[in-house]
């Protein structure tokens, strides 16, 4: 059986409603070789997948929760230079899977790329613990302390750490555990979105362990030994895919990459450009330049695909300024709880453990969603209305949260400073209470248990199933922008005022006019989502059939190029044989 075949049969355990298709010639094969039988086989592959999933996650979020605390306290970072450095290994994380699957494609084999990501990952969470040395609580006498490094020196293994971290984690999350490795091709729009509720919900219910357990260790128990959590985090994953390598490497379809995506874009440009300095139009849209019968290089299928993704490239637009103030929880919101009294009840409230608190509403409301969208967004074809109002409610909700945070910023600044121990170092404070800040982590909660499911599912579901893997790529693209365009905010805002709006110490400026800016950027972009919304309607359209009302376009080119043919052999032979000679 042909591997993709085989993988193809292997992912269908993933749902109930597929268990039809199950059967092949393996499944019925005896066991006395040892090997497991075919249903067992799917299993340990499902629980492989998943535990790959969360482990990577667990690593990633156990670097991001309190690397702002690390860099402003003990590398001696301003404020907006931490917060850049956290919003640039976020973006860097998301944008590395889309290199990682074009090197997969075109350079290096799967295995060999996911050997090489391991051991990346294994490398970069391994110096992390390096970076943190010394242990406060691990030391010979007060005067030596064990394994000191210099300033210049611990920022070097720092940014090597990040680095090589997140390209393990590329490499983990585009070859081992994709989106398509759990075969959704023959899902419908109601099964997709619950896939993806449920999904979203696992990760974050595994994010909210991350964040109150290593953010505790980090700042009240052994502060620096908490990167080396993310180290275990990272062996089990390692020991995961040692375990299964064989099985679980997902193998995507031949017949689409990236690169023929660009390709195609590319040659509609040239094409666009020639034709229109020396020829006048006769398409409807650009991008039918590339096809082979309008004086392209590509066939009527990859350039129809190509078009249905770029329907979606506003859509993944509008996403990158979401993506931008979703950033906020690790970088202003952050800052705010660092500058706010931490103290309750004799107790320490840890700084990430706040971001629990933007959890919990995406914990309740899926499964109210899940009610939801039984009996009211897919109750019909006809009258269903499409996932993406969820979006527009959810942006919407993420503008307000940046909002309340500005008000929440003035409001902070009018209670009395108090000195606060962090890490052993004293920090002039606001005597506020850090849970005045829990509305503004609430609405961004409700803002992403409402806008990435939903995202996922156009980004999925619109498209045909060849390119569906190219679509997430892309998504994963312009939210890796979103977050270099959050960095670049910071990072002008700083400069343009001279530290007036993201101040280091935020009782001297005013880091609500940031929160305020940012707030109505992301109301106009909701508007302008609003606008085009209905786009995105049609979840019920079969897309997989890969076009097959415009493959008679196709054909016809076929018909053509065997007329010429046939046209060049008449122009080419005499009219009359020749005779032969006796």
């Amino acid at each position: 059986m042909p591997d993709a075949d085989r993988r193809d049969v292997q992912g269908k355990g993933f749902l109930n409603h597929m268990a039809d298709k199950e059967q092949s010639p393996l499944a019925g094969r005896s066991n006395h070789d040892g090997k497991l039988s075919q249903p067992e086989k799917k299993l340990q592959e499902a629980i492989c997948v998943l535990l790959v999933e969360l482990c990577e996650r667990f690593t990633f979020f156990g670097i991001v929760c309190n690397m702002i605390h690390f860099c402003t306290v003990k590398l001696g970072y301003r404020s907006y230079q931490a917060a850049i450095v956290n919003m640039g290994f976020v973006g860097t994380s998301m944008l590395t899977p889309v290199l990682v699957g074009w090197i997969a494609e075109c350079l290096v084999g799967r295995i060999k790329l996911v050997c090489i990501c391991v051991f990346l990952h294994f490398l970069g969470t391994a110096l992390l613990p390096v970076v943190s040395f010394p242990f406060e609580d691990i030391y010979i006498d007060r005067r030596h302390v064990l394994h000191t490094l210099p300033k210049r020196e611990q920022k070097i293994v720092f940014y090597f750490a990040l680095l090589t971290a997140s390209l393990g984690i590329g490499g983990i999350r585009a070859i081992v555990c994709p989106l398509n490795a759990y075969s959704l091709e023959d899902c419908g729009p109601k099964e997709l979105l619950s896939f993806f509720n449920w999904f979203y919900w696992l990760v974050n219910l595994n994010s909210a362990v991350v964040f109150v357990s290593i953010s505790y260790i980090q700042q009240s128990v052994a502060r620096n030994l908490g990167f080396l959590i993310p180290f275990v985090s990272g062996i089990m994953a390692i020991i995961t895919i040692h375990m299964m390598r064989g099985e679980m490497i997902y193998k995507p379809k031949a017949d689409s990459s990236l690169l023929t995506t660009f390709g195609v874009i590319g040659s509609a440009l040239r094409t666009h450009c020639v034709r229109h300095h020396y020829f006048s139009g006769d398409v409807t849209n650009w991008l039918d330049h590339a096809k082979e019968n309008c004086g392209g290089q590509y066939s009527e299928i990859q350039v129809e695909s190509t078009k249905s993704l770029a329907r979606l490239f506003p859509l993944f637009t509008f996403q990158i300024l979401y993506r931008t103030c979703l950033m906020q929880i690790p970088s202003g919101y952050y800052l705010q709880t660092m500058n706010s009294n931490l103290h309750f009840s004799g107790f320490v409230f840890p700084i990430a453990a706040m971001n629990v608190i933007s959890i919990v509403p995406l914990l309740i409301l899926v499964p109210i969603l899940e009610c939801i969208n039984s009996s009211c967004l897919f109750s019909s074809k006809d009258t269903g209305h499409s996932p993406a109002i969820y979006i527009v409610v959810g942006q919407f909700s993420a503008a307000l949260s940046v909002m309340v945070a500005g008000f929440s910023e003035i409001h902070r600044k009018h209670f009395p400073q108090v000195e606060q121990m962090l890490s052993e170092e004293v920090l002039l404070v606001s005597s506020m209470p850090c849970f005045h800040l829990a509305p503004q982590y609430i609405l961004l909660g409700v803002a992403e248990a409402l806008v990435t499911p939903s995202c996922a599912l156009l980004s999925f579901r619109l498209v045909p199933e060849r390119i569906r893997g190219i679509s997430m790529h892309f998504l994963a693209l312009f939210n890796g922008a979103g977050c270099f365009m959050g960095a670049f905010f910071v990072q002008t805002a700083h400069a343009g005022t001279q530290g007036n709006w993201f101040p280091h110490l935020l009782h001297e400026g005013k880091l609500e006019r940031f929160f305020f800016f940012l707030a109505s950027l992301m109301m106009v972009n909701t508007l302008g989502f609003w606008t085009i919304a209905h786009r995105y309607n049609k979840l019920h359209q079969d897309y997989t059939n890969e076009f097959r009302g415009s493959l008679s376009g196709e054909k016809l080119l076929k018909h053509e190029k065997a007329i010429k043919h046939y046209n060049t052999v008449l122009e080419s032979s005499p009219i009359l044989p020749p005779v032969e000679e006796s």
